[in-house]
């Protein structure tokens, strides 16, 4: 008959209860020493009875049991402080209000606060260096099918990540070495790997490595290290590529703390594009953006777009009451839905189809929804397209934002915000000057209204969104090439969808904040350009080929339309510092609201009564002044 299952936590309350009883008998011979053996048992039997059960008491009620002690950490040896020092008041107050410590020395009580601490500790680190010992030891044993790593940072993810494959015999890795960032912690161990060099001496450090048998097969990089500069990343894939090895970076620390809970298998992560843009952490106003949409009715134009959907995402991850879906485009709609009905199915919401220039069904909806935040990301942003199509692009971004604009007026909401492009500074197409003009209008209706916030975020590209580069990239890098760029020389901005979504919800928690942005345009800070021939040369690496030698680059010449350098300000803005983080405010010339809204007005209806595009493009260069077609 096989033996019923040992609850553990029983387990372990027996043992802290035994411990306890222990300290305090150990305690009375260190201070009585022989004369312990000749005190008679009435009197040291209430006393130690009534020691351990306070303990087993306040040890029941004090959350010890719910860790496991062959995972103990500093957090549980506080809560063993904190349960032993409550104990041990505990008896003091008890023993002092029934017999005024007569029975019990005045000593007795410290002296089993240090035991009961050694006891309760020391057990459980004892058990976890027990299992260490013992997973080391069948980590060595089971090396077969592990990969030896070099770990490129010697910081805390480094520590994170080596206490995360101790604890895990199945992790997949043998760290070999690793490599700091200066020479300040060169040859210093973490947890009992050594610190073998610097950047520069990795080619020198991995041929010793190879000379003993134990070359790696790999080099992971530390995140803070992905977001140190471009620089350094592109440094480090030429020097993989250069010795066969494959560059990959850490998991994030959150994934690597439940790999520490759960015991799961750990895994490094390809290198991603982002990675190689060195960029830095922005610190968000978490607080300000939550007490934005906490509890508020958004829309969002666009929504199923690149912008739009991660919009939705951020969005609804911060607990607005309600939100609603508006695209134009049936298939990008759904998609959107389904993800948001699949991921938060009680959060209520509404899809629309539905077309910013229709003055009509944007009427209905801003009545029916009533929101009370609008993000405006409906826009014809493919620049070509835009050339050959310029009364549709006009009539989208510059007709459809101010309906838009005027609804969310009508509707007396605390903030509409719309995305816009660097492409509207010094603008040399026809996508950039219709930017720039709902630019004016926004700034134009925000200097003059009483209540809402009518604000404008302007960034640059993104990447891995509709129309971008690094998909075309990508599926030339499939069929074997060439990957075509249109110029040697030309430069873009770039951050990551996330990234930018995060700095528009920052950029719009600044703009209805308590600061003097009122009629300005909040630029978010993109950090340097980067010539779209060295990305695509990073995309050749990050596949693991050689540029030129196994995949071409060839030059097509500037699309119509295309600049060479986009700038983010104009020479005509001034330029004005921010309290938030990431985001910059630009001081535009702005015109009257009643004279814009008569000139659009005018213009809109000769576009919808079969306005040339010629025509079109010709009344556009006179609203927006620094429109130079290229």
């Amino acid at each position: 008959m096989p033996f019923p299952r040992i609850n553990r936590r029983w387990l372990a309350f027996t043992h802290d209860v035994s411990v306890a009883l222990f300290s305090y008998v150990l305690a009375l011979y260190l201070r009585l020493g022989d004369d312990l053996f000749t005190q008679p048992w009435n009197e040291i039997l209430p006393a130690a009875t009534l020691f351990t059960t306070t303990c087993a008491i306040v040890f029941f009620f004090s959350g010890l049991y719910r860790g496991i002690w062959a995972f103990a950490s500093v957090k549980d040896l506080t809560q063993i402080f904190r349960a032993a020092s409550i104990a041990v008041v505990a008896f003091v107050i008890a023993t002092f209000l029934l017999t005024r410590l007569e029975d019990v020395p005045r000593t007795v009580p410290f002296i089993s606060w240090f035991i009961l601490l050694a006891g309760l500790g020391g057990s459980r680190m004892l058990l976890r260096i027990l299992r260490e010992r013992r997973l080391s030891v069948l980590w060595e044993r089971s090396g077969g099918g592990r990969v030896n790593i070099l770990i490129i940072g010697a910081n805390d993810e480094a520590d994170l990540f080596l206490r995360a494959i101790s604890l895990n015999p199945q992790a997949p890795f043998n760290v070999v070495g690793i490599i700091g960032e200066d020479e300040k912690r060169v040859g210093r161990l973490f947890h009992g790997v050594s610190v073998l060099g610097t950047i520069d001496e990795i080619p020198a450090i991995v041929k010793t490595l190879r000379e003993k048998d134990c070359a790696p097969g790999r080099l992971v990089v530390t995140r803070s290290m992905t977001r140190m500069n471009s620089d350094l990343m592109e440094n480090l894939l030429e020097q993989s590529t250069a010795l066969g090895l494959k560059l990959s970076r850490l998991p994030n620390q959150t994934d690597l703390r439940n790999d520490l809970e759960n015991a799961s298998t750990i895994q490094d992560h390809p290198i991603a594009l982002e990675d190689l843009l060195g960029r830095p952490e922005t610190i968000l106003e978490r607080k300000a953006i939550d007490q934005l949409i906490s509890g508020r009715r958004v829309l969002i134009t666009g929504a199923g777009g690149s912008i739009g959907s991660e919009l939705v995402r951020q969005i609804t991850a911060l607990g607005p009451t309600h939100i609603s879906l508006l695209d134009i485009c049936e298939y990008n709609l759904y998609k959107i839905e389904m993800e948001l009905s699949e991921n938060l199915p009680l959060l209520s919401s509404g899809a629309f189809i539905a077309d910013v220039r229709d003055t009509a069904r944007l009427t209905q909806i801003f009545r029916d929804e009533k929101p009370e935040l609008v993000f405006h990301a409906a826009a014809i942003k493919h620049v070509p397209l835009a050339e050959f199509n310029a009364r549709e692009a006009i009539l989208t971004n510059v007709i459809g934002t101010r309906l838009v604009a005027d609804c969310a007026a009508k509707a007396n909401v605390k903030a509409m915000v719309m995305i816009s492009t660097d492409k509207a500074v010094h603008p040399r197409n026809v996508m950039g000057a219709t930017k720039r003009l709902a630019e004016m209008y926004i700034q134009s209706l925000d200097l003059i209204s009483p209540s809402s916030r009518f604000m404008t975020v302007r960034f640059g590209n993104v990447l891995g969104s509709t129309g971008s580069v690094i998909p075309r990239f990508q599926k030339q890098l499939a069929k074997g090439g060439p990957i075509t760029v249109t110029h040697p020389d030309i430069t873009r901005y770039f951050m990551t969808i996330r990234e930018a979504v995060e700095l528009v919800l920052q950029a719009s928690a600044l703009g209805t904040g308590p600061s003097d942005a009122r009629g300005k345009v909040m630029v978010l800070d993109m950090g340097q350009p980067v010539k779209i021939v060295d990305l695509a040369r990073q995309i050749i690496r990050l596949a693991g080929k050689r540029p030129e030698e196994d995949i071409k680059i060839s030059f097509t010449g500037l699309r119509p339309g295309e600049k060479l350098y986009e700038e983010l300000f104009s020479p005509v803005e001034e330029l004005i510092p921010s309290t938030a983080d990431g985001v910059h405010l630009a001081k535009s010339p702005t015109v009257e609201l009643p004279q814009l809204q008569q000139t659009l007005a005018s213009f809109a209806t000769l576009l919808q009564a079969g306005m040339t595009e010629t025509a079109a493009i010709a009344r556009l260069e006179e609203l927006v002044t620094e429109f130079k077609r290229a």
